[in-house]
């Protein structure tokens, strides 16, 4: 079975930046399993996906724009650490949850502090990064209605 929108799909991947590094990778541990079509992954490698089979090995260069986005220069704030209450030390690379202008949920990262001024990023880690993948497909089948119905698998 090829797959196509609404099929169970479980994957090996390896994800690496442009220089090579290794972000993220199921080798040695369960492979990912989601539903094809609705999201589950980023746009660009759900397309690299339509029509391959199980035993396939393919390699994927996803931009930003098909993956995380590019990074958005107004989620780069300055603040003053008291709008840290709460919080005794801060550090450069906690992360904290906050919402968005729209009042979505997002997490801001800690980038930089320079005295009192306080400097979080709000985009995702991978926003602006090239994503190369190495995937193997392991396995397809149709999803069943409750899949397709809740928008992920069971």
């Amino acid at each position: 079975m090829k797959i196509a929108n609404h099929s169970v799909v479980e994957i090996h991947y390896t994800l690496k930046d442009a220089d090579g590094t290794v972000i993220d990778s199921s080798a040695g541990g369960e492979p990912l399993k989601f539903l094809q079509g609705v999201g589950n992954i980023i746009p660009g490698l759900e397309k690299e996906m339509l029509e391959k089979a199980p035993g396939d090995k393919f390699t994927a260069v996803i931009q930003p724009e098909e993956a995380y986005g590019l990074q958005n220069p107004e989620l780069i704030q300055t603040l003053p650490s008291s709008a840290f209450g709460g919080v005794d030390k801060l550090e450069v690379g906690m992360a904290f949850h906050a919402q968005s202008n729209e009042g979505h949920p997002i997490q801001v990262e800690i980038i930089d502090i320079d005295g009192d001024d306080v400097t979080i990023n709000g985009n995702h880690p991978l926003a602006g990064v090239e994503l190369h993948f190495e995937v193997e497909v392991i396995s397809v089948r149709e999803a069943t209605p409750e899949e397709i119905d809740h928008g992920h698998v069971h």
